[in-house]
């Protein structure tokens, strides 16, 4: 088993900041991109993380991703957008849709915004973090190249296509759920092959239709939806809100991220919801405070371990790792590092002291 080696994250921002403006992303754009992939691996989101960097870099090389794009918003409604990312990096195009439909909620009490020309936009939780900094509630799905058999086949037609919901409480934490429509996200069955390690069965066939337990086998066949048709059904209603109500590419219109001859073309679809639509913000915040609690308090299945709600997982891997450093296993530091180095820079230096983290 490969060793971890912890880097702060400041540093790892820091990196991809200058790897992205030294492909002429501007400041901001390449801001918002760092933020996005290291908020997945300080959150323990490995998949969504730096890990991604080097295949953003790559497709910014080819010509497959406009380092600088002139997002253009196309038929505005009173609380409805659609946004052209001008095949612009995802989590430019995310902001910026995430951005607006918190504009159009703070005025309208709703705001919908689609996006369409855009590119992988990372974890889905980093924009609906955005809505909740404002006492939002966000929703937030994207449609993803076809990686997964639908229920009842074996060949890619649906993508992974994540969901995300987040919604403030008042003196709780806020409740943020993200999960791709796959029983576990391709990324982490990319990092087992990488680690060359096995996968556990179930999460993908191989391309003959068999479950297999080797990480390859599963990347070169297609992932499985979680829950069986219901997954499966979750998936396709996402692919089409977010690419055929968009006008972005879908099923097998799509283009993989590791396809660098074509451009992808994703959609996203972005919802924010004001929390006083129906009541005061305030008792708003009291309800979800007590619905929280019920979870929380509600007895476990087993042993000691609590129930947990949704995110609250994540929110603990982020504490662990702003305090001890993200960890990155070395064949992903040796790509970073080789990136780092073909543009003239310096991949940061790991973390060497021990800091105590406390409960």
């Amino acid at each position: 088993m490969n060793e971890t080696i912890r880097y702060r994250a400041e540093d790892l921002d820091y990196c991809c900041r200058s790897v992205l403006e030294n492909l002429r992303v501007p400041a901001e754009h390449a801001k918002q991109v760092s933020q996005c992939l290291v908020q997945a691996d300080l959150r323990g989101v490995d998949s969504h993380g730096v890990i991604r960097l080097p295949v953003y870099a790559g497709r910014i090389q080819k010509g497959l991703v406009n380092p600088r794009p002139k997002v253009q918003f196309l038929h505005e409604h009173a609380a409805a957008v659609l946004l052209d990312g001008d095949n612009g990096l995802g989590a430019v195009v995310g902001a910026t849709a995430m951005q607006r439909a918190i504009e159009l909620a703070t005025k309208t009490g709703i705001g919908l915004v689609c996006a369409r020309h855009s590119n992988h936009f990372g974890v889905a939780s980093f924009y609906v973090e955005k809505a909740i900094a404002q006492g939002l509630i966000g929703c937030v799905a994207s449609n993803a190249p076809p990686h997964m058999a639908p229920f009842g086949g074996r060949e890619r037609f649906l993508g992974t296509n994540p969901l995300a919901v987040g919604i403030p409480a008042g003196s709780e934490p806020p409740l943020v759920f993200d999960a791709s429509t796959s029983v576990v996200a391709r990324g982490k069955i990319i990092v087992a092959a990488q680690e060359g390690k096995p996968i556990p069965i179930g999460w993908a066939i191989d391309e003959a239709g068999n479950p297999t337990t080797d990480a390859a086998a599963g990347l070169a066949g297609s992932v499985l939806p979680f829950g069986g048709p219901k997954g499966s059904a979750i998936s396709f209603i996402i692919d089409i809100l977010c690419g055929v109500l968009s006008g972005a590419a879908y099923a097998h219109h799509l283009s993989t991220l590791e396809n660098l001859n074509t451009p992808q073309d994703l959609g996203h679809i972005f919802v924010v919801l004001r929390t006083d639509l129906f009541m005061s913000a305030e008792e708003f915040g009291k309800r979800m405070d007590e619905i929280l609690h019920m979870l929380k308090n509600s007895a476990p299945a087993s042993g000691n371990e609590p129930v947990l709600a949704p995110g609250e997982i994540e929110r603990q891997n982020e504490v662990r790792n702003r305090a001890l450093g993200v960890p990155l296993v070395p064949s992903i530091v040796a790509q970073l590092t080789n990136l780092a180095t073909e543009l003239g820079l310096t991949f940061p230096e790991p973390i060497k002291e021990t800091v105590e983290v406390r409960p």
